[in-house]
């Protein structure tokens, strides 16, 4: 679905302190930009932000770096995370920062200093057609981008309602070095409990289509 442009939305995020304007500036410095040695799990594709703004308020010894291509988005995510916050009386968001980045292009805000421990990849554009398969967010070329930057016992977090995509993706880590440490076809009648919903997930569900889910590990 197309979203309709918002001319509020970029000043909007501008005026917000845990969003990046040009995060190009901090690469090799993310770690000091959240002012801590805490570990930063990122999510990419982050959409409305109903997944981060969960995790990121549960868990305040984590920077957690929430990426999306549209402000459209971005803003709906902006104002998700301030509200979760605010609604469990936290009064300012530290461990969050928000961007707009293509995620085909990590290595434009990263760098060999940047060390993430976690990746989130959440209800991704599938890209059904064979000749967009590049473009999927676990192609080969994609998670071969994604080892330079994670730590050595670094993990990546993959949902999907696509089956086709998820089987697809087995192949696809295991091409590129990673080992699925764990994996349900059915994510919410498995004995895993601890990923929050994400709005595409809860959608879903209520259809009745099953939460693919894996964690892998690079080899």
């Amino acid at each position: 679905m197309r979203l309709r442009r918002k001319p509020w939305a970029r000043p909007e995020l501008a005026e917000s302190y845990f969003f990046v304007d040009e995060p190009t500036l901090l690469k090799n410095k993310w770690q000091q930009e959240f002012n801590n040695s805490n570990p930063i799990y990122m999510e990419l594709g982050c959409g409305k932000g109903v997944f981060i703004a969960t995790e990121a308020q549960k868990r305040q010894d984590v920077n957690f770096i929430a990426i999306d291509l549209k402000s459209e988005v971005l803003v709906l995510a902006k104002r998700c995370v301030e509200k979760n916050f605010s609604d469990n009386g936290i009064q300012k968001v530290e461990n969050v920062r928000l961007m707009s980045q293509d995620i085909e292009r990590l290595d434009n805000i990263l760098g060999e200093e940047d060390k993430i421990s976690r990746i989130y990849i959440n209800f991704c554009n599938p890209w059904p057609k064979p000749r967009h398969e590049k473009h999927r967010l676990t192609y080969p070329k994609q998670l071969l981008l994604y080892k330079n930057y994670l730590v050595d016992d670094g993990e990546i977090w993959f949902k999907t309602d696509d089956d086709n995509l998820f089987e697809a993706s087995l192949l696809y880590f295991d091409e590129a070095g990673y080992n699925i440490k764990y994996i349900t076809r059915d994510l919410h009648n498995s004995d895993f409990t601890d990923s929050p919903e994400t709005e595409h997930e809860r959608m879903f569900t209520e259809k009745g289509i099953p939460t693919k889910f894996l964690i892998a590990t690079k080899k």
